[in-house]
């Protein structure tokens, strides 16, 4: 880098200019503007300004040297490695503290220790245990010795863990809300719909207690259970969650959290979007009131027979943007005949509707019926399969019959006990319910809702959609955040093991939208986890993970870099200060 002194209207202007390669060839770029003459005379306190900017340009030499210079590392291959020395370090969880303190939880943790006045640093534990959660998810003893592969070190004591556990059932609300509020700086909420639903989490335990109760188990374990309900935003943001005793109606919990919603996120005005099982009367009902409103998938199969036979009817189906009306029926005997592979999938890709307005239980709703042959296909092949599974079963006659669930194969099955005559059989014979597979055969490709909103059809369905990404929430926290089983016994710890899970999810949902949801959540998390850096003491950190188009883009949206071939002490201080601002 060298001086250039420029002349604009009889004022010098100095420049810091650079000589560069662009493919090949030789370019003059400026680096800096360093002022006029008479600015740079006020910087440098009256000294001569060719003297200080040439003082300056050196030194910024200096620093691009000390940065380009080749660090040599010395190993010998004789002497052993000090004993109980860490030398390997994760440095993945940058990008998620960088997020933790752009949702101010610092600030947070800064308001609730005021409050309780414990000694222990109460911010430092929480956010180990939820950077632990997404990329070392174990048990809290685990996680208070994993904590200690990152780059900062812990400084609490595994006794301090416990304490501060409690402390986050306490503060369970004002977290929530304080988080809330902070994420309207950093992304934006589309709060004009809500999503809401429901999982449970088991115990390996056999005795309940008040909290954790027996109850229909999602995913039919025999083990005691605690329930979640879980708010999302329509950008896929996790917005509130509560936690119920395993055995309370998973109806009942949707009203409690959205009174808590409106008072505390000061939020009046949304659609609320659920699966059937949680669409309750009294719940649809309370979603008629003041700016609220609701959309929730609704069963064929349980719709009052004149409904039913409205909904299956072949006549009356319509297309967005057509006036015209259409016959299913009809249209898929020209299905069959079509041998143009893509006319025919320009059909099936349709979606056909129809809808009624219907008034039941003090109640008028607006029933939209949904059809399409791409999803009534899907549905075949899906029950082929299980019938291929009833036939097998069959043959092998190694099942039992008890304990059917809506979706096992073992449904298609038939035991005949009695003979032609009405005499009781010596054998029991098993064949194909064929009655079954006829009934459910009529509902392929028909999906219901039911709403009070008068918005266009197509507007609804695309709302409803989505509803997709709160099930993929609870499946994350399941699987990648290993949330259960669950090895706390106290409701309190149990209570803040779910708040670090849900503020663990919202970090990661943030990180996926800064990078523009280009990979999955088992991607970013198995990246993080694997960026690792091997510390050479005073010649700085050497990167021991692969660069990969994924690494190069978390990089460039938080502005710093792990990857050069080794980071000097120094600038991982400099790296360390950018993620807390």
């Amino acid at each position: 880098m060298r001086l250039k002194i420029s002349k604009c209207k009889n004022v010098n202007i100095f420049y810091v200019i650079k000589t560069v390669y662009i493919d090949g060839k030789e370019k003059t770029v400026t680096v800096e503007r360093l002022g006029s003459q008479d600015e740079i005379l006020k910087k440098s306190n009256g000294e001569d300004p060719v003297l200080w900017a040439k003082k300056y340009i050196e030194k910024l030499n200096k620093e691009e040297k000390e940065k380009s210079k080749k660090i040599p590392i010395l190993k010998s291959p004789s002497a052993l490695l000090e004993k109980d020395k860490q030398n390997l370090f994760n440095c993945g969880y940058f990008f998620l503290e960088k997020i933790y303190h752009q949702l101010q939880l610092d600030n947070i943790c800064k308001d609730i220790s005021t409050k309780h006045k414990f000694t222990y640093d109460f911010n430092n534990i929480l956010s180990r245990l939820i950077y632990s959660r997404i990329i070392y998810p174990s048990s809290k003893l685990a996680t208070y010795e994993l904590s200690k592969k990152f780059v900062e070190q812990p400084n609490f004591d595994l006794q301090h863990i416990y304490r501060a556990l409690g402390i986050i059932a306490k503060e369970d609300s004002f977290i929530q809300s304080e988080l809330y509020k902070n994420s309207l700086k950093v992304c934006d909420r589309k709060t004009g719909i809500l999503y809401y639903d429901c999982t449970n989490y088991f115990f390996e335990i056999e005795d309940e207690d008040e909290f954790r109760k027996y109850g229909p188990s999602k995913e039919h374990r025999p083990n005691p259970i605690t329930q979640m309900g879980l708010f999302m935003d329509g950008n896929g943001i996790p917005l509130a969650f509560c936690m119920n005793a395993g055995n309370v109606n998973e109806q009942l919990t949707l009203t409690p959290l959205e009174e808590k919603i409106i008072k505390d996120f000061d939020l009046s005005k949304f659609v609320v979007c659920t699966d059937a099982g949680l669409a309750s009367n009294d719940n649809r009902i309370f979603n008629t009131k003041g700016e609220r409103a609701f959309i929730t998938t609704q069963s064929i199969k349980k719709l009052k027979s004149h409904l039913k036979s409205w909904a299956l009817s072949p006549d009356g189906w319509h297309l967005t943007g057509s006036n015209k009306t259409f016959n299913i029926n009809l249209i898929a005997k020209k299905l069959e005949n079509i041998s143009d592979e893509k006319q025919k999938q320009k059909i099936m890709n349709l979606t056909f509707y129809k809808e009624r307005w219907i008034h039941e239980n003090n109640l008028e709703q607006r029933l939209i019926v949904t059809f399409s042959f791409k999803y009534q296909a899907y549905q075949k092949h899906i029950r082929d399969g299980q019938i291929e599974r009833a036939k097998s079963a069959i043959e092998s006659k190694n099942f039992k019959l008890d304990r059917r669930k809506q979706t096992d194969f073992k449904r298609f099955i038939k035991q005949t006990s009695i003979t032609k005559d009405g005499e009781i059989a010596n054998k029991k014979v098993l064949t194909i319910n064929s009655d079954t597979i006829s009934k459910e055969s009529q509902f392929d490709g028909f999906y219901g809702v039911c709403t009070n909103l008068e918005d266009p059809v197509e507007e609804i369905i695309k709302a409803n959609h989505r509803r997709w990404e709160i099930e993929e929430s609870f499946r994350i926290m399941k699987s990648e955040f290993k949330a259960r089983p669950v090895y706390l016994s106290r409701e309190d710890r149990i209570r803040a093991h779910f708040t670090i899970c849900f503020i663990s999810l919202l970090i990661l949902r943030l990180l996926e939208k800064k990078i523009d949801e280009k990979y999955s959540s088992f991607e970013i998390i198995n990246c993080l986890r694997n960026m690792e850096l091997l510390n050479h003491g005073v010649a700085g950190y050497e990167p021991v993970y692969t660069r990969t188009d994924l690494t190069d883009l978390l990089h460039e949206q938080f502005g710093f870099r792990t990857d050069y071939e080794i980071t000097d002490p120094m600038e991982m201080k400099k790296i360390l200060r950018i993620l807390k601002k």
